[in-house]
C-alpha cells in the first residue's frame, strides 16, 4: 500500500495503563485506520467511587465508519480491559490470540456481548488481512501467554508495534520469542518500531521466569503455617511456578479470587496448565491441615474488593489467615498502588501475619524488557524511526535516548493525541486530536472531567449544603428555612448553620420586590449567602443547592 501511514496513540503514552492505539493509511480527510489494544488502568483511590479509568476513543468512534478492526495483543486488562465498556461505541470486529480471544469472551459474557461481537481468532504467528492492513503477529514473551507484537507490511517497509514483551530464553508457559522473524524484519527493512519503554531505567536483562521456581521452593519450604502468595491474576506463567513450588514442599493450591479462577478456566482451555495438581476452590480452604495449604489470592495492588484485602480485614467468607501464617507477594507495586497495597500489608501485620515482597527475597520477575533486551531488540529489526510509548515521560525520553545510540535516524517522542507521520517522508508529529478519559461509575461509562465525577469531588473535598427556603408569591419567607450540611458540621444545631440561615433572610430582605418575585434572582440570592458563610467560618465552598418552594 502507497498511502501515508500515522500512528495516533489515544492512551498508553505517557502514562503505563490504558493502551489505545490506531493506526491510520490514507490521506489526512480520507484515513482508513487500524485500533491496537484498548484497556483500561485501576483508580487509585483519588477520585471518590472510580475503581476503573479508559481512554476517551470519541476520535475514532466519529469515523468507526472507516475503522477495520481492532487487534489485541494479548489478554492484560491494560490492553483489552475496555473492550466490554467502549465496543459499543465502535462496533468494530475484533482479532486476537486463542488464549486472548477466550479471556475477552468471558468478559463479553458478561456484559452480554458474546453474540454481537464479532471475534476472530488468529493462530500465533498467523498473518491476516483486516480491511486494507496486512498483519502478522509475532510471538514475543511476557507475563502472560500468547503475547504478540503486530507487524504492518506496507509499500514502505514494515511498521512493528511491540505491545507488552521482554525476551525471556527459558519461558515457563509457551514459546521462546521468535527472533528469527525479528531478524528477518530487520533484513527485509523496518520502517518504524513501536516499542514499550516500561524497564527501560532497568540495567541488563530481566530475569527468566524459570529462576523462580527454585527461589519459590526454597521460600515456601522454611514455613509451617498457612502461605498466601498474591499475583497477577493474569500471569498463567506464575501461577505454575507457584503450583510446582507448593506440589514440591507438600502443599494443596486453595484459589481465592474469581479473576484467578477465570484465568485458569482459560489457560486450561488454550492447553495450559495441564501438568500442574488441580487447583482447589475456596471451599477446600477449612479441609487442609495448616502446613499443606497454599492460597493463592487476587489482590497484589491493594484492590479494596480482591480476596486478599478482605483476607487482611477478616472479612473474607471462607478464608482466613491467622498469626504465624505468610502472605508473599509475588508481583512489582505499580505506580499510584503504593498506598493501597500498604493498607493491606498494614492490616496482615496486624493478625501477626508474616508480609514478604520483592526487598525481601527473590519473589518476582518483570514481564518487560531492561536495557539489554531493548537493545537486542534494536540490534536485530534496526528501525528507521522509533517511537517510544507504553510509559511515563520520564520513560519515554530515557527509551528516545537509547534509540539514537543505537543510530536510529528519526526518533519521535509522542503524547497521547500526537498524530505522528511515519512513512513515507520525514517521521514526525504533524497534528493533535483530542484525548480525554472515561470512568466507569457503577455500571455507566462517563467522562472523568464530566460534570458527575468533578460534582462528586467537590463534595468529598468542601461537603454540601441542600437549603430548603419556602416564600410567598410575593418573596416573604414564610417558614424558617432548613438546611441540611453533609460534610460540614458535626451537630446540625451547629452555630455555624445558625449563622447561614441568618444569612439567608438578610440576603432574601435586601433584594427588591421585583427581584424577590423573581425565582431564580431569589434562588441565587440565597446561595451565596449560604457559601459566603461556611467559606468564611470554615473555609470551606460546599456544593450547594437550594431548593425553592413558592406558595
Amino acid at each position: 500500500m502507497s498511502s501515508d501511514i500515522v500512528f495516533v496513540p489515544l492512551g498508553g503514552t505517557g502514562e503505563i495503563g490504558m493502551n489505545l492505539n490506531l493506526y491510520g493509511r490514507g490521506r489526512a480527510d480520507d484515513r482508513d485506520w487500524l485500533m491496537i489494544d484498548m484497556g483500561i488502568t485501576f483508580g487509585d483511590g483519588s477520585i471518590p467511587g472510580v475503581d476503573i479509568l479508559m481512554p476517551d476513543p470519541a476520535f475514532i468512534e466519529e469515523k468507526r465508519d472507516r475503522l477495520a478492526g481492532l487487534v489485541l495483543t494479548h489478554a492484560h486488562e491494560d490492553h483489552l480491559g475496555a473492550v466490554p465498556y467502549l465496543w459499543e461505541r465502535l462496533r468494530c470486529p475484533i482479532y486476537a490470540s486463542p488464549f486472548t480471544g477466550s479471556v475477552l469472551r468471558r468478559k463479553l459474557t458478561d456484559v452480554g456481548l458474546q453474540n454481537e461481537v464479532a471475534l476472530h481468532i488468529v493462530p500465533l504467528q498467523g498473518r491476516f488481512q483486516v480491511g486494507p492492513f496486512d498483519l502478522e503477529m509475532v510471538t514475543l514473551t511476557h507475563s502472560i501467554p500468547e503475547p504478540n507484537a503486530v507487524a504492518l507490511h506496507t509499500d514502505h517497509g514494515i511498521i512493528l508495534h511491540t505491545g507488552d514483551w521482554r525476551l525471556d530464553p527459558r519461558p515457563v508457559i509457551g514459546e521462546k520469542a521468535d527472533l528469527e522473524v525479528l531478524r528477518a524484519f530487520g533484513d527485509t527493512g523496518v520502517a518504524a518500531l513501536v516499542c514499550d519503554s516500561t524497564n527501560v531505567f532497568v540495567e541488563g536483562q530481566s530475569h527468566s521466569e524459570a529462576d523462580l521456581l527454585a527461589s519459590l521452593t526454597e521460600l515456601f519450604g522454611r514455613f509451617e503455617n498457612r502461605i498466601a502468595v498474591t499475583c497477577f491474576a493474569s500471569n498463567v506463567a506464575r501461577l505454575e511456578t507457584i503450583a510446582r513450588a507448593a506440589d514440591a514442599v507438600g502443599r494443596s493450591v486453595v484459589v481465592a479470587g474469581r479473576a484467578v479462577q477465570r484465568i485458569v478456566e482459560a489457560a486450561r482451555e488454550n492447553g495450559y496448565l495441564l501438568d500442574v495438581p488441580p487447583f482447589l476452590d475456596e471451599e477446600a480452604f477449612d479441609q487442609l491441615p495448616r502446613e499443606q495449604t497454599l492460597v493463592l489470592c487476587t489482590g497484589s495492588q491493594g484492590e479494596p474488593r480482591a480476596a486478599l484485602a478482605r483476607i487482611a480485614a477478616k472479612t473474607h467468607p471462607r478464608v482466613m489467615l491467622e498469626e504465624g501464617d505468610v502472605v508473599v507477594f509475588s508481583s512489582k507495586v505499580i505506580p499510584g498502588n503504593e498506598r493501597a497495597i500498604a493498607r493491606v500489608q498494614n492490616g496482615l501485620v496486624k493478625l501477626g501475619v508474616k508480609v514478604i515482597g520483592e526487598s525481601d527475597h527473590f519473589v518476582h520477575v518483570s514481564g518487560h524488557p531492561g536495557r539489554d533486551e531493548l537493545e537486542t531488540m534494536y540490534s536485530l529489526v534496526r528501525p528507521k524511526i522509533s517511537v517510544p510509548v507504553h510509559g511515563e515521560a520520564r520513560h519515554l525520553a530515557q527509551h528516545a535516548e537509547l534509540a539514537r545510540t543505537w543510530g536510529v535516524a528519526s526518533v519521535v517522542e509522542a503524547e497521547n493525541g500526537s498524530v505522528v507521520r511515519l512513512t513515507p517522508g520525514k517521521a514526525g508529529v504533524i497534528d493533535e486530536v483530542p484525548v480525554g478519559r472515561l470512568v466507569l461509575e457503577g455500571n455507566r461509562v462517563v467522562p472523568l472531567e464530566g460534570l458527575l465525577v468533578r460534582g462528586r469531588q467537590k463534595v468529598v473535598f468542601n461537603g454540601s449544603a441542600v437549603v430548603t427556603v419556602v416564600v410567598d408569591g410575593w418573596g416573604q419567607i414564610l417558614a424558617e428555612p432548613q438546611i441540611a450540611a453533609v460534610g460540614l458540621v458535626d451537630d446540625p444545631d451547629d452555630e455555624v448553620i445558625g449563622e447561614a440561615i441568618d444569612a439567608i433572610w438578610k440576603a432574601v430582605d435586601g433584594l427588591s420586590k421585583g427581584a424577590r418575585r423573581d425565582d431564580d434572582t431569589v434562588r441565587d440570592a440565597i446561595r451565596l449567602a449560604v457559601r459566603r458563610v461556611f467559606r468564611e467560618r470554615l473555609g470551606k465552598k460546599p456544593m450547594t443547592e437550594v431548593h425553592f418552594v413558592r406558595v
